[in-house]
C-alpha cells in the first residue's frame, strides 16, 4: 500500500474524510498527538487500527466528537462531565462516561464505559464536521514507541500500512490528552495531561488522581483508559529516571553515562551545565516546551544510536505529573531513587 502524505487543507480534508467513511484509516492531526483516525461505529475499521498499530485488544480508544450535541448519541453525559465539557471542550481532555450501546465493544475493549474527547485542532474540526463521524484515533504509531508530533513521524511508523496522512504541522501541547473519570461526581484523573488535577479541581472543587496514574496495572486489573495496560511512549533504547536532591542525581547518572559506550542524557535546560562533556539532550526552559519537545527527543535519541537514555525526575505537579507518567511508562517503571 502507497500512504499519501498530503496537507490538511479543504481537498486533503474532504479525501480524508471520504476515505473515513468508506472505512479506511487516517493519519490525523490534533493539538495533543497525530492520531490513526477510523469511523467509531465501524468495527470492522476500528479493528484495523488494532491491526495497523499492532495494538493490543484489550486497550480502550478514544472516540473524537465535535461537541457536547454529539457526545450524547454515544454516552450518558453525568452532570458532572456536563461540566468539565463546558470548562474545557474543544481541547486536550477526555472524558470517561457511561456508554450507550451504539459504541463498539471493540472501542471500549469491554467495558461499560467510553472515552470521549472535543480536539480543538482547526483541520480535526473541520474533518469531524465533513465527515460527520465520531472518529476513534489512538496515537498514530507503532503500539508502545514514542507518540508521533508531526506528520512525518507517522510516515516514519505507519508508511505502508495506512492509506493516507494529513499533515497539519507540528502538535501544540506535544503529550496525549488528559484522561479523566467522570461517570461520577469527583473527577478522578486516570492519565495525566496539560489540563492538569488543579485545573479540574478549579472547576469541579475536586480532583482525584488514580493511583494507577502512576504505577504498572496490577496482573489482572482492567484499564480504565488508554495508556496503562501496556509499555508505552518507549524509545528502543532503554530509559532510567533517576529521581533525588540534583546533586546526587547527577552523580548516579554520570555513574550510569560510564557504563554505557553511547549513552544519553535528557534534562530540562537549567541542569545541562550538570552535565557537561556528556551527549545531553534539553527539553527546555519550562514544562510546556517539555511536553512540546519529549516524543520528539525520544525519537530523536534512537536516530542517534543512544543505547541508553537517562533522565532526571520532574516535579509531579501540574504538567510535570503529565511528563512523569510518561517518561515513567517509556522507562518501563526502571526509576531509581538516591
Amino acid at each position: 500500500m502507497e500512504t499519501m502524505h498530503i496537507p490538511a487543507d479543504q481537498a486533503g480534508i474532504l479525501k480524508a474524510a471520504e476515505a473515513l467513511k468508506t472505512g479506511l484509516l487516517v493519519g490525523v492531526p490534533t493539538e495533543t498527538v497525530y492520531g490513526l483516525a477510523a469511523d467509531a461505529l465501524n468495527p470492522q475499521a476500528v479493528r484495523a487500527i488494532f491491526q495497523a498499530k499492532g495494538r493490543p485488544a484489550d486497550n480502550p480508544l478514544i472516540v473524537h466528537v465535535l461537541n457536547k450535541a454529539q457526545a450524547e448519541g454515544l454516552a450518558v453525559i453525568t452532570p458532572l462531565a456536563e461540566m468539565l465539557m463546558d470548562a474545557f471542550w474543544p481541547g486536550p481532555l477526555t472524558l470517561v462516561v457511561p456508554r450507550q450501546k451504539i459504541v463498539p465493544d471493540v472501542v471500549t475493549a469491554g467495558l461499560d464505559t467510553v472515552a470521549l474527547r472535543a480536539p480543538s485542532h482547526p483541520a480535526m474540526r473541520k474533518l469531524l464536521l465533513e465527515s460527520g463521524l465520531a472518529i476513534a484515533a489512538p496515537s498514530a504509531n507503532r503500539s508502545g514507541a514514542p507518540s508521533p508530533t508531526t506528520a512525518e513521524h507517522v510516515m516514519n511508523d505507519l508508511n505502508g500500512l495506512i492509506p493516507l496522512v494529513l499533515d497539519g504541522g507540528p502538535c501544540e501541547v506535544g503529550l496525549e490528552s488528559t484522561v479523566a473519570d467522570a461517570a461520577g461526581s469527583i473527577p478522578v484523573v486516570l492519565r495525566p495531561g496539560a489540563v492538569t488535577p488543579e485545573m479540574i479541581a478549579a472547576v469541579a472543587g475536586e480532583c482525584l488522581v488514580a493511583q494507577s496514574a502512576m504505577r504498572p496495572l496490577h496482573e489482572g486489573e482492567a484499564a480504565p483508559s488508554p495508556g496503562l495496560r501496556h509499555r508505552h511512549y518507549a524509545p528502543k533504547a532503554p530509559l532510567t529516571l533517576v529521581k533525588g536532591p540534583q546533586d546526587k542525581v547527577a552523580a548516579r547518572i554520570r555513574a550510569l553515562y560510564g557504563a554505557e559506550e553511547r549513552a544519553c542524557v535528557l534534562v530540562m535546560e537549567g541542569r545541562l551545565s550538570a552535565y557537561q562533556g556528556l551527549k545531553a539532550f534539553s527539553l527546555g526552559q519550562d514544562m510546556n516546551q517539555a511536553a512540546h519537545r519529549l516524543f520528539t527527543l525520544l525519537r530523536q535519541a534512537d536516530g542517534a544510536g543512544c543505547s541508553r537514555i537517562l533522565a532526571e525526575a520532574l516535579p509531579e505537579e501540574g504538567l510535570g505529573l503529565a511528563l512523569m507518567n510518561r517518561l515513567a511508562r517509556a522507562a518501563d517503571f526502571d526509576i531509581q531513587i538516591v
